[in-house]
């Protein structure tokens, strides 16, 4: 856990463009705000629990009185896959009996893992970042274990109502989704892939495309981009180690990806992610 608290606010919640390396879970208590993400927009209302996962690119709309418990969750850098990738979730779910009071709760045992504003330009940045992520680091193993019960129970209701990918019912591209992320910091070309999954290179664009909506090549790129992205927040590496640290073996061509996938270069990306209010 990074966050946890109560953001009581007043039409002032209209962030523009967010994207961070954590999950953030929302349960609404007051009011009502829009949640813009890539292919859809989400009312926020009472009663009602919302995840937005991390690196989506997204934004706020709020014009009146609106209450909501927040919890940030990063999962760290892992070369495994995590469960968001096995799944299809959903972005609103139903709060059930003792969802508020697990906030609470939350609330009151750690206090000082609020954010200091509801401004994400304020908070997102790697200097608070790493303090937080050091904070639970600190934490005895029973706590960890208490806190990571009463997420679990949170995340569940998320979980009741998500659905395989369709991919994960193909032991090729299983084969493959597994080879990428296990290798992603190192160059991962098609001929691996296709022998992986024991495909022709044609066949599994076909096939890899109609199930995750990418080439393997831009899916494999975008994982490296988000990757990157996490270790240009959370560490002082130069661009080329961390490029290196990718699978990239030339920096230029690093740069050149990394800004065409996120907008900006790894250094304006650092810098941004720096700069604080």
């Amino acid at each position: 856990m990074l966050n946890v608290g109560i953001a009581r606010l007043n039409g002032n919640w209209n962030w523009k463009n967010v994207s961070s390396p954590f999950t953030r879970i929302y349960y609404v208590t007051e009011g009502e705000a829009t949640l813009y993400l890539p292919q859809r927009s989400v009312r926020l209302r009472p009663g009602y629990l919302y995840m937005v996962p991390a690196y989506t690119l997204h934004s706020y709309g709020c014009d009146g009185l609106f209450t909501h418990y927040y919890l940030h969750v990063y999962e760290g850098v892992k070369k495994e896959m995590d469960v968001m990738e096995l799944y299809d979730f959903p972005s609103e779910v139903k709060a059930q009996e003792g969802d508020e009071q697990l906030f609470e709760r939350m609330c009151r045992q750690y206090p000082e893992t609020r954010l200091p504003s509801s401004d994400p330009t304020f908070y997102d940045n790697a200097a608070t970042f790493t303090d937080f992520v050091q904070r639970y680091s600190d934490m005895a193993l029973w706590e960890k274990m208490a806190l990571r019960g009463a997420m679990l129970t949170l995340f569940s209701r998320f979980m009741r109502e998500a659905t395989p990918r369709f991919w994960r019912q193909d032991e090729r591209l299983s084969r493959v989704m597994n080879y990428i992320h296990c290798h992603i910091d190192a160059d991962v070309d098609m001929k691996s892939l296709a022998d992986v999954a024991c495909l022709s290179s044609p066949y599994l664009i076909r096939l890899f495309k109609r199930e995750v909506g990418l080439s393997p090549i831009q899916y494999v790129n975008r994982k490296k981009a988000e990757r990157a992205q996490l270790l240009l927040c959370t560490t002082d590496s130069p661009v080329k180690e961390i490029a290196f640290a990718t699978g990239f073996s030339d920096q230029s061509y690093f740069i050149r990806l990394f800004r065409k996938i996120c907008g900006v270069t790894p250094q304006e990306y650092r810098l941004r992610m720096r700069a604080s209010r």
